[in-house]
């Protein structure tokens, strides 16, 4: 009984092995979107799910009137990006249609699930619960998504010295923001940003 029980304990901690060697991939795998634009030393996938992790927790009682549950809010940012560390990050410019981008990360999701038993159920369904925008923090995660999006583009931008070298990303996103502290800090970003262009255009960086 006891080896038994030490056989399952082995294949489980083989499973939880493989399952954060999965994880450990998209601290190196790099955001497509960057790449094709010629970024040097562009962000890993972790990367950009971290930073999003890190703005839950700038939700305040203050900025968050609609009492968002910050700590699942966290969890979506943590995993909805998971399934790119065995498809990779697939862009629209990589050729693959949308249903068959979301048929390879489920498929994806499915296998890390397996993994990891319950906690893999739970995580598979914050996945699908994002995909959906199925419930307002779904939603915010969205938001938080977008954001770090061209926040990390104008970082580009600025080590570059290239005022609106990333202006596709910027144009993505125009008017999508749903919730007012995301509007505020996108707005914020949006006057830094032409402040850029300008300083940059009359030599005064």
């Amino acid at each position: 009984m006891a080896m038994a029980i030490d056989i399952m304990a082995l294949m489980e901690s083989t499973k939880i092995l493989q399952f954060l060697e999965l994880v450990g991939r998209l601290k190196h795998e790099k955001r497509t979107g960057w790449v094709i634009c010629d970024i040097n030393e562009c962000e890993s996938i972790a990367g950009h799910m971290y930073r999003m992790g890190m703005m839950t927790f700038l939700l305040t009682e203050e900025n968050n009137p609609t009492k968002l549950d910050r700590f699942r809010c966290l969890q979506i940012a943590l995993v909805h990006d998971l399934a790119e560390c065995i498809v990779g990050d697939i862009t629209p410019h990589c050729g693959v249609s949308p249903d068959e981008k979301h048929r390879r990360e489920d498929e994806a999701m499915k296998t890390i699930a397996e993994l990891t038993g319950i906690a893999g159920d739970r995580m598979y369904d914050l996945y699908k619960e994002y995909e959906n925008q199925s419930s307002p923090e779904a939603k915010f995660a969205k938001d938080l998504d977008r954001y770090d999006m061209i926040l990390q583009a104008f970082e580009y931008e600025k080590r570059e010295n290239a005022p609106k070298k990333l202006e596709e990303f910027f144009k993505a996103c125009y008017g999508k923001f749903d919730h007012p502290f995301i509007q505020d800090l996108a707005k914020e970003l949006y006057r830094q940003r032409q402040e850029f262009e300008i300083k940059s255009l009359n030599g005064t960086l």
